[in-house]
């Protein structure tokens, strides 16, 4: 061009001149080349006002010269060759490639047969670190489904040998959809804009991150372990306490002649019966919100020796027998517990098969059943014809059944004896729960721990039978069992019971039977706490009209065995703001097998504390606390105040000696309600041996401990307890069975699928596991199918990002497919076998390479 100099400028930084033989941008100084961009006045410095200068730094010219946007170089007798273009530039692993030419070797592959109209948009995008090249493709309408695996797998091959680079997602989408560019080219950030928000909608995927991503932190190495001797030693060098605290001490309250009399269940109810007949124990409510049944002392005594009347005669049951309790949440599982204990039977509450799902529910009675030896079931009508009917002949071997009871019509006898037993270490219940990993283990409950349970929780929530309490949870096991069943007659407080199924045909039932009876304190489960949340977000203004006032409440407690759920709890508390519950009523309670109650809020103390720690350090076993608000930190809120009697510290997990002060291991238990052990555990008798008779490998090496098989730590706060004491709190982060060794690190699922639910809107739920080594990611698609296959890349990439992990599978499938038990939990383990199984009936599965 006449009159005009044309350079080569560096790419990066200070536009210094190129080499002969380098690649660079083309600058060019002449009279006939715009002046500058209108009203962008910063773009139009960079751009047409560079000033190109030799390595020592002198400018070339005094005039100044457009940047082109192209890559070139000048060659021999001067001509300019180009080559790309700069906005298609994409450094990999510290070398470039040019989008153009990625382009072109695609369109090498077999041209003609698939690329609808040869429209291929190359980018990269940014994943940990690096620049990852994405390939999107248009295919031609007739191309099947063989026909794309086929190209791409080609392609992946040819891009691979000719540019030595990895491609990161390869996606196909169908003709004509991609968008424009004025000039009728593919217009490349709308595409890229459209990749990143999960709105580019393929109709095939592929990625590859085994093969791309090759920056991923070292795994971790073990390290010999340090013996516990010389942790303590380091830590008593250090000034740090051992981790050890312990609930206020039982033998100091004044409660102790009270406590020798009430040592047994079915004393305490015959004392109650005698000296306060009348007084009203239950209120069961229905789904309208009216009284479906009652008990005052008196009735409930009645018909108990009933039940033992019938137990004796009519099931021929023997001093120690076991007996299966299998009834919907209500007065009649209540009663006939107290009738097995005046039998000298040995009772377990199952939750009754479900009518329409008797295939999965119902082989989980029978195994309970069988497992825990149980010589008799005793029942309602209606579910002993569903017992040994025809459907459920299909599901189990109904011939097999033990002798089933109903108690619906029972003849009005008094009993001759109530048996009393002979010691306190007797056996007074059994305990049974289906744990997250799939595992049915039944424990032991002897009366002496029992009477503890309900001693400890009566202290903590300062129960009188003057008060009320309010309890939305499943009566079946664990702590909601407790609430149910035995706390009432121990403490002589009114339970209204709220049986949570009932919230399916009225989300308000439990909220408003708590504002209608002013009650102070209530319980409930993560899933009611859910369905509150979700189902009542709109109704605050109808339910003030209605006049549901929640200032009353002073704690509302969930009943957990996982790691407090903080975004739940605080949304339900600002939702419910409105309606007057205080931002301070709200916490959780921790119990798991070994104990049913480790913490519970109570009444008095200091409000829950809530710490950030590192993500990073926890995935190698370590706390550090951080700010709120730091990059990877993550909240933890404490579990509530450790009850009265139970002592709790923290254990190394492989070396079993002590740890200090906010330090991560796992927690130990020492208290008067510990279970006994394991009446069976079904598959893995042999591990779960020292869980209950656990001793430390150094320091206090007398007490017994139990292992309860969650991580967590105890940490000393500024905070004063109820004993003047400063408060210790303990904070749980997840279970040890629960937990994914991956790369020599420790994860633990909530984490990773709180990222992939982040991710994208229409992620409405997820759940992970490992499956050989690989990390499967399984996400519940709330929208349209066409949005799914946007979900394979976004999950990949957050994983990546926030995790350092590689996920291998990517499952989509349909709103409810990932189990949730009644607690709330996910069933990791029951999802594992259903995608090994291939029961799941995905919307897509992409296998990453």
């Amino acid at each position: 061009f006449p009159l005009a100099n044309v350079c080569v400028v560096k790419v990066d930084g200070t536009p210094y001149l190129c080499k002969a033989d380098e690649v660079g941008e083309i600058c060019v100084n002449s009279g006939a080349t715009g002046m500058a961009y209108f009203g962008l006045l910063g773009i139009t410095k960079n751009v047409f006002e560079a000033i190109p200068v030799t390595a020592a730094g002198v400018p070339v010219s005094d005039q100044p010269f457009r940047r082109t946007g192209l890559l070139g170089f000048v060659g021999p007798d001067y001509l300019v060759f180009v080559v790309g273009k700069l906005d298609g530039l994409m450094t990999v692993s510290g070398r470039r490639h040019n989008a153009d030419d990625v382009v072109a070797t695609a369109l090498a592959v077999e041209p003609m047969k698939f690329v609808y109209r040869g429209r291929i948009a190359v980018f990269s995008v940014t994943v940990l670190h690096d620049d990852r090249i994405v390939l999107v493709a248009e295919q031609r309408p007739d191309a099947s489904e063989e026909d794309s695996f086929q190209w791409m797998s080609r392609v992946l091959q040819a891009i691979d040998s000719i540019h030595q680079v990895g491609i990161y997602c390869l996606a196909l989408v169908p003709a004509n959809t991609l968008p424009k560019a004025p000039l009728g080219g593919i217009h490349i950030s709308e595409t890229k804009q459209r990749f990143l928000e999960g709105a580019l909608h393929p109709c095939n995927v592929l990625m590859c991150p085994h093969t791309c991503v090759t920056n991923l932190p070292k795994p971790r190495q073990k390290q010999p372990d340090v013996g516990p001797a010389s942790m303590i030693v380091g830590n008593l060098v250090a000034g740090k306490r051992i981790a050890q605290a312990s609930g206020r001490d039982v033998t100091q309250l004044e409660d102790n002649d009270q406590a020798r009399k009430f040592l047994y269940l079915a004393d305490v109810l015959q004392w109650r019966a005698q000296t306060t007949p009348d007084h009203s124990l239950f209120l069961l409510l229905n789904s309208k919100g009216t009284v479906a049944s009652t008990a005052s002392c008196i009735q409930l005594h009645k018909r108990a020796e009933r039940v033992a009347v019938a137990l004796m005669e009519k099931g021929r049951l023997n001093v120690g027998d076991h007996v299966a309790l299998v009834y919907p949440p209500g007065v009649d599982l209540i009663a006939t517990f107290y009738g097995c204990l005046y039998a000298g039977c040995v009772p377990i509450t199952v939750r009754p098969p479900h009518p329409q799902n008797l295939a999965t529910t119902l082989p989980t009675v029978k195994m309970i059943v069988e497992v825990s030896k149980s010589a008799c079931i005793l029942t309602t009508q209606a579910i002993m014809k569903l017992l040994k009917s025809k459907e459920a002949a299909t599901a189990v071997d109904i011939k097999t059944w033990p002798t089933i009871l109903d108690t619906d019509d029972m003849p009005k006898k008094k009993l001759a004896t109530i048996f009393r037993p002979t010691s306190p270490d007797m056996l007074a219940y059994l305990d049974f729960s289906v744990s997250t990993t799939g595992i049915l283990a039944g424990v032991k409950m002897s009366h002496a721990a029992t009477s503890a349970l309900c001693r400890s929780i009566k202290l903590q929530c300062e129960l009188y039978p003057s008060r009320q309490i309010a309890i939305c949870l499943d009566p079946y096991c664990g702590l909601g069992f407790a609430l149910w069943c035995l706390c009432s007659v121990y403490s002589g407080h009114q339970s209204i019971l709220v049986p949570p199924l009932e919230l399916e045909s009225n989300v308000s039932l439990w909220l408003s039977a708590v504002s209608q009876y002013k009650v102070r304190v209530t319980f409930c489960s993560y899933s009611v706490m859910e369905m509150c949340t979700k189902g009542l977000g709109t109704q605050t203004d109808t339910l003030r009209m209605k006049g549901v006032n929640l200032s009353c409440v002073r704690t509302c407690m969930v009943v957990a065995e996982e790691r407090p759920r903080i975004t739940l709890t605080q949304s339900f508390s600002k939702l419910f703001k409105d309606l007057g519950l205080s931002a301070r009523a709200v916490s959780t309670t921790f119990g798991c097998r070994v104990n049913v109650a480790i913490c519970l809020q109570g009444t008095a103390g200091p409000d829950p504390t809530t710490v950030y720690v590192d993500m990073r350090a926890l995935r190698h076993d370590r706390v550090r606390l951080v700010e709120r608000g730091s990059p990877h930190s993550l909240p933890l809120m404490e579990s509530g105040k450790i009850l009265p009697g139970v002592k709790v510290i923290i254990a190394h997990t492989e070396t079993k000696g002590p740890l200090g002060d906010s330090h991560l291991g796992e927690i130990w238990v020492s208290s008067p309600h510990n279970a006994t052990g394991y009446y069976t555990v079904y598959g893995e008798e042999a591990l779960h041996a020292d869980h209950f008779t656990a001793r430390l490998s150094f320091g206090d090496t007398q007490t017994i401990w139990a292992r309860t098989g969650y991580l967590g730590f105890l940490r000393r706060t500024e905070l004063t307890d109820a004993s003047g004491e400063r408060h210790d709190a303990l904070y749980v982060v997840g279970s040890l069975d629960e937990t994914l060794e991956l790369r020599g690190m420790r994860y633990h699922p909530i984490d990773i699928e709180t990222s992939v639910i982040r991710a994208h809107k229409s992620i409405a739920e997820c759940a992970v596991f490992t499956w050989t080594n690989l990390l499967v990611v399984v996400v519940e698609l709330e929208g349209s199918e066409q949005e799914a296959l946007d979900l394979v890349a976004l999950v990949t990439n957050v994983v990546l990002e926030e995790h350092y992990l590689i996920v291998g599978v990517v499952v989509i499938v349909d709103p409810g497919v990932i189990p949730i038990n009644s607690r709330g939990e996910k069933q990791r383990m029951h999802l594992r076998d259903g995608f090994l199984a291939d029961q799941l009936d995905p919307i897509y599965v992409a296998y990453n390479m």
